[in-house]
């Protein structure tokens, strides 16, 4: 029987329900348009689907593969990293400037990136989330200044990361190893990492395909063992 491949792109509209990821395109891009409230932007995490677009631009959600994910057990801390933990470098906090994240996200300055994809309306659409509970943040702090953060959605199982700042070296590395201490801790699945790059894979991160991905986003399959 032949396979399907890559199906058009879908144009959602006002009802909550999304394409099967299957069809997505090589890129992984799946559908266009819709929302950002709170119920389809959890409809669309639980099925391995987020928003990615620029200003101005229609809504893109998208699901590719492979998938990028760190396993909590699998973070890689250096030796530098140990250091600088064992320093008390850092002071971690969870969840007490998330708007302030965001907008570091937003504006930090990134190789190769002219812009931003965190618009006023996805600002807006994860404080809702974080308001309602489904979205944090994780903070590092020098004395009183905030040097660098994380924010994600939490499925409760699965945190899937949305974006990271570091305003002085390791900052970012710092938050994100404590986040999966954290999980670890919590026994979550994994890290939603989304899309890969060479920073998250020297911390462990790997890729999955979307099958595999998604049955550890559903539950289907226990999660990996530390390797």
């Amino acid at each position: 029987m032949e396979q399907k491949g890559p199906q058009p792109i879908a144009f959602l509209n006002d009802k909550l329900e999304f394409p099967p990821v299957e069809n997505a395109s090589s890129e992984g891009l799946l559908a266009v348009g819709g929302d950002l409230g709170v119920e389809r932007l959890l409809l669309a995490y639980k099925n391995g689907i987020f928003p990615w677009f620029n200003e101005d631009a229609l809504i893109l959600w998208w699901s590719p593969d492979p998938r990028l994910v760190l396993f909590p057990d699998n973070i890689k801390i250096s030796k530098s990293m140990r250091k600088v933990i064992e320093k008390n470098q850092f002071r971690l906090s969870i969840n007490t400037c998330f708007e302030r994240v965001m907008n570091h996200c937003a504006t930090i300055k990134r190789k190769e990136q002219g812009g931003t994809w965190i618009t006023e309306n996805m600002k807006l659409a994860y404080l809702d989330l974080h308001e309602a509970g489904h979205a944090h943040s994780y903070e590092a702090w020098q004395g009183d200044e905030l040097v660098g953060g994380l924010y994600g959605v939490d499925l409760g199982h699965v945190f899937c990361g949305e974006s990271m700042f570091s305003k002085v070296s390791n900052a970012s590395k710092f938050v994100l190893i404590k986040l999966a201490q954290h999980l670890s801790q919590k026994k979550y699945t994994l890290i939603d990492c989304q899309v890969p790059t060479d920073h998250l894979k020297s911390m462990g991160a790997e890729e999955l395909s979307r099958t595999d991905f998604i049955a550890l986003l559903k539950g289907k399959v226990q999660r990996a063992q530390k390797k």
